[in-house]
C-alpha cells in the first residue's frame, strides 16, 4: 500500500518551494491516508502560511503531518516506502545509502516543478538509475494536459462553476473590481497603478507585504492606504495558506506570481494574470508562452487577443496601460473563457492521486 512517505524541501526562495510540499502533504494525509514525514530546512518559511507551527520545535506534528526540520544533523530513519525529493533539493547520503540497503527498495520520485512545455510529457517517469547503487529515481512532472502528473488540487477547493458565473453578474451590478496583486519586485507595479487610477472603473486593489507592498510603496509614498483616481490600494496583512487561498476566490481579478499562487489563482475560478519568475536571457518567455498557447487555445479571438496582450505586458513584453484598457473591456469575456478551462483541468486526475497511482506501478 506504500502507507509511508516521506517529503523532502528545502526552501530556495519565497514560499512557493514550502507550499506545494506542504499542500502536498496535507492532501496525502487527508484524501489518501498517507503517513507523511515533511522535512523543511526553513521552518520560519512554513510557519508564515502555516502559523499553528511552533517554529522552535525540531519535530511536530500539524494537520496530521510530522514535520521535522531538516538538518545537517539531522538523523532520518527508517526509510519510508516512497521518498519524495522536491524540486532537486539532494537527499542526505546516508539516507540514500539506507535505501540501498532497504528490501523491498523505496519508491523515489523527484518532483519537478510545473511547466506547460511540451517536453515535459516525454521526460514525466523517466527513470534515472544510480550511478553506484542498486537505486532507481524517478522524475515526475506536473502538468496541464494528459501525460503528465495532474496538478495539485484537493477535493472541494474549486468553486462550482455556476457560484462562478453568479459572482460576474454580481460584480456586473456593483462594477467595483476588487483585485490582489501579489508580485515580484521586478513587475510593472507603476504603470498597472496609473491604468487602474485613469479607467473607467473603481478598483480596490489588495496589497500583502513583502515584495508586493515594496513595489506599490515606492510608487505611491508612504504606508498606504492610497487613493488615486478610480483606484483605492489597501496594505493587507500576510495570510496563512488557506486564507490566502479564500482570499483568491473573493477577488474579481489576481494577479499571482510564480507557481504556487499561479495554481491557485486557476482553482479560484476568476480572471488572472501571471508574473512568472524572470531568468537570464529572457528565458521565462519560453515558458510563459507555452502555457499561454494552452490556456488559450479554446479562447474566443477577443480573449486569446487580451489575455496574451494583458500576460505579454505584465512581464515587461509590451504596454501595460493599453493593455489593462483593452483586458478591463473584455472582463466578462475572460471570465467565460476561464471557467470553461476549469472543466478541462477538472478532467483530469489530480497530482497527488498520480503520485499515489504512479508510485504503486513503480516498484
Amino acid at each position: 500500500m506504500q502507507l509511508h512517505w516521506d517529503i523532502f524541501c528545502r526552501v530556495v526562495d519565497n514560499f512557493g518551494d514550502i507550499g506545494v510540499c506542504w499542500r502536498l502533504s496535507r492532501q496525502l494525509v487527508a484524501e489518501h491516508g498517507r503517513q507523511v514525514r515533511l522535512w523543511v530546512d526553513d521552518l520560519s518559511a512554513l510557519h508564515a502560511i502555516c502559523p499553528t507551527l511552533d517554529g522552535k520545535k525540531s519535530v511536530q506534528r500539524v494537520a496530521g503531518v510530522e514535520i521535522h526540520h531538516w538538518q545537517a544533523s539531522s538523523a532520518v530513519n527508517p526509510v519510508f516506502d516512497v521518498i519524495i525529493e522536491a524540486f532537486a533539493c539532494e537527499l542526505p547520503a546516508d539516507y540514500i545509502a539506507q535505501m540501498a540497503a532497504t528490501q523491498p527498495r523505496p519508491c523515489w520520485i523527484n518532483l519537478e516543478y510545473l511547466t506547460a512545455e511540451s517536453w515535459a510529457q516525454s521526460c514525466h517517469g523517466l527513470a534515472s538509475p544510480h550511478p553506484t547503487l542498486p537505486l532507481v529515481k524517478h522524475f515526475y512532472f506536473p502538468g496541464f494536459v494528459a501525460g503528465t502528473g495532474g496538478l495539485l488540487r484537493e477535493r472541494d477547493c474549486v468553486a462550482p462553476l455556476d457560484t462562478l458565473a453568479e459572482a460576474d453578474q454580481a460584480l456586473a451590478a456593483n462594477q467595483t473590481l476588487t483585485v490582489s496583486l501579489f508580485c515580484y519586485e521586478t513587475a510593472p507595479v507603476g504603470e498597472l497603478l496609473v491604468a487602474f487610477a485613469q479607467g473607467g472603473q473603481p478598483v480596490r486593489c489588495l496589497v500583502p507585504p513583502g515584495k508586493p507592498l515594496t513595489a506599490v510603496s515606492e510608487v505611491l509614498g508612504g504606508d498606504g492606504p492610497w487613493q488615486r483616481g478610480q483606484l483605492t490600494v489597501e496594505p493587507i496583512p500576510f495570510l496563512a495558506q488557506d486564507d490566502f487561498d479564500a482570499l483568491l476566490r473573493r477577488c474579481d481579478l489576481n494577479f499571482v506570481r510564480g507557481e504556487d499562487s499561479f495554481l491557485r489563482a486557476q482553482w479560484a475560478g476568476k480572471p488572472f494574470v501571471w508574473q512568472i519568475y524572470r531568468q537570464d536571457d529572457d528565458a521565462h518567455l519560453p515558458k510563459l508562452n507555452a502555457f499561454l498557447d494552452l490556456y488559450c487555445a479554446d479562447a474566443s479571438p477577443e480573449a486569446v487577443a487580451v489575455i496574451r496582450q494583458m500576460f505579454l505586458a505584465w512581464n515587461r513584453e509590451g504596454s501595460v496601460g493599453e493593455a489593462w484598457a483593452d483586458f478591463a473591456a473584455a472582463y466578462s469575456a475572460v471570465a467565460r473563457h476561464h471557467r470553461r478551462w476549469l472543466l478541462t483541468l477538472l478532467a483530469q486526475d489530480d497530482l497527488a492521486s498520480g503520485l499515489v497511482k504512479f508510485c504503486a506501478s513503480s516498484v
